[in-house]
């Protein structure tokens, strides 16, 4: 069945008519019709949001998140593709666990799960996993990451990025020196930690592994991407290796944007993320670096906690913090509403460039006759607040409930097919 979207602002430009049929749009004009069509006077059309960092728990924690579940979140998120990051129970770090990944997100069907493939054995940062057989499989993995962990080990890291470069593949780091951020770090060291009793996560712990790891780059001529900056000391760092043409890209998470870590003082477990957060200056650094493209992408690092592992005393609670049907409303709170990037301008760091960096086809696509139709539709003006009992992950640890946001998904289009309307999923989700 044809559908035509009537009226939608492409990009936030000019409404146009657009015509999907089968997986692709048709046509792109006025007065199109179809068997189908949705009113999108008001709305802004983008490509569908791409998501480079993803933790669906599956295989291993499905009392956290499933593949069924985060997949539904990420598509009431108007996300059309996500990286399913590799520190399950097994570690994804075989070929035969990344295709069970892979074929269970098309099972599903909901968005595009693309597996991520570990870098190290079991995460242990001691000898590389399978990354060959990875890249190779029917899986077809292009990121690695031992993220939650450092490849801390210098050799090792040299090793992974000569490997990965005749796949075109990308090594993500995780960057946290863990002999200046050990496993008790928990909040941004500084005069709050020191007076709350928390043990302290220096700025540095992140900026000199990035500073390692961009002269690696340079050195073996493979791809580094930088997972969730949050200082504005790394955003230097990255913005000096680009200069000097480095191969290194970089994201950064829709709460390291807006929230800052002097909510920490409350002791509230659901603020400890990983990296933390971190004081105002930083935030104002990252939302700058955002705006100019020294940070290439907006990285959900979506990560679903079960209550039992979440409610603790702040330094025994674990890390993350939900982010797939939050991120692009957030996103519009930091940055589309003070004017530091327009609706291109978030496709881009949405869509764009992590489809780009990801080496994903299809996704990221210009909104044009023969694109593939992988699509969100937004109400730029529909505020909503965030209800976390509402959301469809398994979880429920989100830092927004409560809290207003200024932009909502109305729909969102996989190839072709609605997967999401109106805060509801159009496709049965199999738990």
């Amino acid at each position: 069945m044809s559908l035509v979207l009537r009226g939608a602002a492409a990009l936030g430009g000019a409404p146009v008519d657009v015509l999907v049929e089968g997986e692709v749009i048709a046509a792109v004009g006025g007065r199109l019709s179809a068997d189908a069509e949705i009113d999108a006077r008001g709305l802004v059309l983008l490509p569908g949001l791409v998501d480079l960092h993803t933790h669906l728990r599956e295989p291993g924690r499905e009392d956290a998140e499933t593949i069924a579940t985060g997949s539904a979140a990420a598509a009431l998120g108007g996300f059309t593709a996500v990286h399913a990051m590799a520190n399950t129970d097994p570690v994804a770090d075989t070929a035969e666990i990344v295709e069970q990944v892979a074929r269970r997100g098309a099972q599903i069907g909901l968005v595009d799960v693309r597996p991520v493939g570990a870098v190290s054995h079991g995460l242990a940062g001691e000898t590389l996993a399978e990354i060959g057989n990875m890249a190779r499989s029917a899986a077809a993995v292009r990121v690695f990451s031992d993220d939650g962990r450092c490849v801390h080990d210098s050799r090792l890291m040299r090793r992974a990025l000569e490997y990965v470069k005749p796949f075109g593949a990308v090594i993500a780091q995780h960057a946290q020196d863990p002999r200046l951020a050990d496993s008790a770090a928990c909040a941004h060291e500084g005069e709050l930690s020191g007076r709350l009793g928390l043990p302290g996560w220096p700025s540095v712990a992140e900026e000199s592994i990035v500073a390692r790891d961009v002269m690696l780059a340079e050195h073996t001529g493979s791809r580094l991407h930088v997972c969730h900056v949050s200082t504005g000391g790394t955003v230097e760092v990255i913005r000096w290796a680009k200069s000097r043409g480095i191969a290194v890209t970089a994201e950064v998470t829709p709460h390291h944007l807006l929230l800052t870590c002097d909510l920490v003082a409350g002791y509230d477990p659901v603020y400890k993320v990983n990296p933390p957060l971190r004081p105002a200056e930083d935030v104002r650094a990252l939302r700058a670096a955002l705006a100019d493209g020294t940070i290439d992408a907006v990285a959900t690092d979506h990560a679903p906690h079960a209550a039992h592992d979440k409610d603790h005393a702040f330094a025994d609670a674990a890390f993350g913090m939900l982010g797939l049907q939050t991120a692009l409303g957030v996103v519009a709170a930091a940055m589309v509403a003070n004017g530091l990037l327009d609706w291109a301008g978030v496709a881009d760091r949405m869509s764009v460039r992590p489809a780009a960096i990801a080496r994903l086809a299809g996704h990221g696509a210009a909104i044009e006759p023969g694109a593939p139709a992988n699509l969100v539709l937004i109400d730029p003006a529909g505020a909503w607040t965030v209800d976390p009992a509402r959301l469809a992950s398994r979880s429920r640890n989100t830092p927004f409930a409560g809290h207003q946001l200024p932009a909502g998904v109305v729909a969102t289009i996989l190839r072709g097919r609605l997967t999401a309307r109106d805060g509801a999923i159009v496709q049965a989700v199999h738990a």
